[in-house]
């Protein structure tokens, strides 16, 4: 005796389309809350040249280099393993190379070199990075658990 499951090879394709339409989503969600730490990090950190406020941003990928990574996210269950799947949040650059001791503070301290001697005073932290990316961590987390969701029916309803 032979089975036959009515709507196989319908189900078969809906099973094969879920990673496309999946990945599509957690990429959006990805982008936008990436892009919603890096505003709130650009309203809280201190502005004097603008050097390092300019230098908070996201991108695909690993951060230019001389940059300070805050954050990197892999998107998970996504089908490349290459870097155009991990977001990386960061700030800094050749110019605003400081963006570690605004964020953690600097300790007073007697310089050497050539300012050998001198005395350099305490510097209050500043905190705009990881409070950041704290304040809206399960935010983000649950927007990309609502767009793998959201493929899912999409795809069960037929579209992509």
């Amino acid at each position: 005796m032979t089975t036959k499951v009515i709507g196989l090879d319908k189900l078969n394709r809906k099973l094969a389309l879920l990673p496309i339409v999946a990945q599509r989503k957690i990429r959006d969600a990805m982008e936008d809350g990436a892009a919603e730490i890096v505003r709130m990090m650009k309203s809280l950190v201190p502005e004097k040249s603008g050097d390092l406020k300019g230098s908070i941003d996201w991108t695909w990928g690993s951060a230019p280099k001389g940059a300070l990574t805050i954050a990197t996210v892999r998107g998970q269950g996504m089908r490349s393993t290459g870097s155009e799947n991990t977001i990386t949040i960061y700030a800094g650059n050749a110019d605003a190379y400081y963006a570690r001791f605004v964020e953690f503070g600097t300790a007073a301290h007697t310089a050497g070199g050539m300012f050998a001697g001198a005395t350099i005073p305490a510097i209050a932290a500043s905190p705009f990075f990881f409070v950041s990316f704290r304040a809206n961590r399960k935010r983000v987390k649950g927007r990309i658990t609502r767009a793998v969701n959201k493929a899912a029916k999409e795809v069960a309803a037929g579209g992509g």
